[in-house]
Order: structure tokens, then C-alpha cells, then sequence
């Protein structure tokens, strides 16, 4: 079990590392810039997510390289408490969202697992990044016994499959892949 966790940042976060709005984020993931390689975050609940490691050192690696706003790092590494800075994504442990949770329990919606946030019956976020939660797979884990204590009518049982997948990286359900959003999304399909 981890005891401490990477710093991570989000679209959000990566854009304010450079001054920069959170579309230019995207835009330099499009292909036709190739300016910042998708393999290089993790996806949890259709987004992406970089390593502070990663992401601070982004702005050297550029044909045109970028500022990184030092005091805004920091604020990162405060918020989100006592960590550690990973270089890639090969070094983070699993990291889940709503909807690896939704399938880790086999939930009957999104509303049960809001529902249990928001009253405090889950365990708190391990990050809030970009306006969305996620935790360690092992702080989910961790509080089964807790969740099955408070339950009136969920079993919280766990899918081993979910689990395993989760946990050695293979996981493929919902939330594996980022989908295209926006005006274009039609296109795309």
C-alpha cells in the first residue's frame, strides 16, 4: 500500500504550470502540434492526468520551451499535502475515478456513489484536480470494511477482475479512454 502519493495535475493545473489556458492543453496534445505525447498521462474517468514530475519539466522539452511558474508549483505540492514527485506514468500507483469505482463495486449508477460522497459515507478524495475526484485504488480498498459497516442496502462487494486489471494497468471499462467531447465529438464517431 502506498503511504504517501505522487503529486498529479490535471488539464487545469497543467495549463496554469505555464500560464496558459486549459484549452492550450489540448491543443498541444492535438497531433497535428505534436507537442505534448498523450502516452505521457494516465487516463482515469475518460481524462487525463500528468505527474507533477512530468508536467514540470514539460516547458524544457519544447522547440519553443515554456515558463514554468515555480510559485504555482508549490501551491500544487501544498494542496495536495505530504507526496512525492513522479517522473512518469509508469511510476503511479493505481489511480481510480468515478467510474472505475462505479465498476469496481458494480454500483447501479453514478447518483449511489455521489449520493455517498457527498454525505461523507465514501473516503475522502485522495485528489481534487481539475473539478474532479480521484483516489488510490488501496484508499478505496482500504475502506471497504467501513463502507460494508455503514450500508443499508449495497453489498460493496468487490470484483477481483476490476481490481486486478486496475491494478496491473490492463483495466479497459469505463473510463479507459478519453472520449471526444465538444462540437466535434459527432464527427468523430
Amino acid at each position: 500500500m502506498y503511504r504517501r502519493k505522487p503529486y498529479l495535475v490535471g488539464h487545469q493545473e497543467f495549463a496554469a504550470l505555464y500560464g496558459v489556458e486549459s484549452q492550450m492543453v489540448s491543443q498541444w496534445l492535438h497531433p497535428s502540434r505534436g507537442v505534448l505525447d498523450p502516452a505521457t498521462a494516465i487516463v482515469v474517468s475518460g481524462v487525463r492526468y500528468w505527474p507533477l514530475g512530468f508536467a514540470c519539466r514539460f516547458g524544457r522539452t519544447t522547440p519553443r520551451p515554456k515558463l514554468l511558474d515555480v510559485r504555482y508549483r508549490e501551491r500544487l505540492i501544498q494542496e495536495q499535502g505530504e507526496g512525492w514527485e513522479a517522473d512518469s506514468r509508469d511510476q503511479l500507483p493505481p489511480i481510480v475515478g468515478q467510474q472505475e469505482i462505479i465498476e469496481l463495486f458494480h454500483l447501479p449508477s453514478q447518483g449511489t456513489l455521489a449520493t455517498r460522497v457527498s454525505a461523507g459515507n465514501f473516503p475522502e478524495e485522495d485528489w481534487l484536480l481539475s473539478g474532479s475526484m480521484l483516489w488510490l485504488l488501496d484508499s478505496v480498498l482500504g475502506a471497504v470494511p467501513e463502507l460494508r459497516a455503514r450500508a443499508r442496502s449495497l453489498a460493496w462487494e468487490v470484483d477481483d477482475q476490476v481490481a486486478t486489471a486496475l491494478r496491473e494497468g490492463t483495466y479497459d471499462g469505463p473510463g479507459s479512454t478519453v472520449l471526444t467531447r465538444g462540437r466535434y465529438a459527432r464527427k468523430a464517431t
